[in-house]
């Protein structure tokens, strides 16, 4: 019953932002949301959750360790409330958002696609204030003033 739940998900939410073609998004499982790629999953260990991965955008090399002290404290201070996490992926050195979503009977179309839209709002920040920031913006984000951090 949760394949077919998070198959009706992904239906619903094709519906609801005017995507055409709802079979290819549950066959690679990916969308692209206001310039983010986002991955959707369903695992067999967690058949009654849905996790949405938003990649929001590499480090700049030199910047890792800083960025992933603010992502901690994003973590602890912002996401943890939203059973969301950043992670930087090792791979590629990009930061990722993975967010925990039961499918319960209040998800639809129309809440996940308010989801998406506000986790988009977070990667804009996150790739606008601190991964493109220039150096002096960057340095001041990184000094301890914990100005940046907004829910």
């Amino acid at each position: 019953m949760s394949r077919e739940r998070f198959v009706e998900l992904i239906y619903e939410i094709c519906d609801v932002v005017g995507l055409p073609d709802a079979e290819y998004v549950v066959e690679t499982q990916a969308l692209e949301i206001e310039g983010f790629d986002v991955r959707l999953d369903n695992h067999e260990n967690d058949p009654e959750s849905l996790y949405i991965c938003f990649h929001y955008g590499a480090v700049t090399p030199g910047r890792s360790l800083v960025i992933f002290r603010l992502m901690l404290e994003a973590n602890l201070l912002i996401y943890a409330q939203d059973q969301a996490q950043l992670c930087l992926d090792s791979d590629t050195g990009s930061i990722v958002l993975l967010v925990h979503v039961p499918m319960g009977p209040d998800v639809s179309g129309e809440y996940l696609a308010d989801l998406f839209s506000h986790y988009a709002e977070h990667g804009r920040y996150w790739k606008n204030n601190i991964l493109e920031s220039a150096d002096e913006m960057f340095e001041g984000i990184a000094s301890g003033n914990f100005m940046w951090l907004r829910a």
